[in-house]
């Protein structure tokens, strides 16, 4: 259903993108931005779902400005291969390339964001930063208690794991504390917990999360 496409930041990098649209009149846009393991089979399918519900689905593959085309799965070394880039991430630079899918977006009507692990972590960013977004949907983003002084700039929901070994409970107590203006929502599980892709899935609450996160693109795009 997707094809691959290239996008500009501001600072003129260019940087390789996935990008869903669905069979007619797109509703909205929604930016999909990855985990570390790349824009994956995993994440395609996520925009590949978005544009079956009639949403313009782009993923921007962040990797690319220390690794060109990165994508990887869920074995115990694919996560150690992910993991050794982590040390290269530049929190504003994700930012520009999220901010390049959004504006690629942006002609086919209001345009939401919603990011999963690193991705739910610079989707919370891309509400603090980013005018003009009509919604930021974070999944289990674990960097997101660095930034939770920011105030998002739309409405925003997080969703997190009670069984996350990654994010401690405390984190998402505070979270919630600082962000009152935000939608938290816990669940009784892993990380990863929306990616049937890894051992860590939850059928019941990936359902509700999507279902939580569908409601709201639907009410900020109609």
């Amino acid at each position: 259903m997707g094809k691959p496409l290239t996008l500009t930041a501001a600072d003129a990098h260019h940087l390789g993108a996935y990008r869903a649209d669905p069979a007619g009149k797109p509703r909205g846009g929604i930016v999909v931005v990855q985990e570390i393991f790349g824009v994956n089979h995993h994440i395609r399918s996520v925009c590949d779902r978005f544009a079956a519900l009639g949403y313009a689905a782009v993923a921007p593959a962040l990797f690319d400005r220390f690794v060109r085309n990165f994508e990887t799965g869920y074995t115990p070394e694919d996560i150690a291969s992910a993991r050794k880039y982590l040390t290269s991430l530049d929190w504003d630079a994700l930012v520009r390339d999220t901010a390049a899918a959004i504006e690629e977006l942006r002609p086919v009507g209001p345009v939401g964001v919603i990011g999963f692990c690193m991705g739910g972590s610079v989707a919370f960013l891309a509400a603090a930063k980013v005018d003009g977004l009509a919604a930021a949907i974070c999944f289990y983003g674990g960097q997101i208690i660095r930034f939770a002084d920011q105030k998002p700039r739309c409405p925003t929901q997080m969703h997190f794991g009670d069984k996350d070994a990654n994010i401690p409970l405390t984190d998402v107590a505070t979270i919630t504390e600082k962000r009152p203006d935000c939608e938290v929502y816990r669940y009784p599980a892993e990380h990863g917990f929306c990616c049937d892709e890894r051992a860590s899935f939850h059928a019941e609450s990936a359902s509700i999360g999507w279902m939580r996160s569908i409601r709201l693109f639907d009410q900020v795009t109609a």
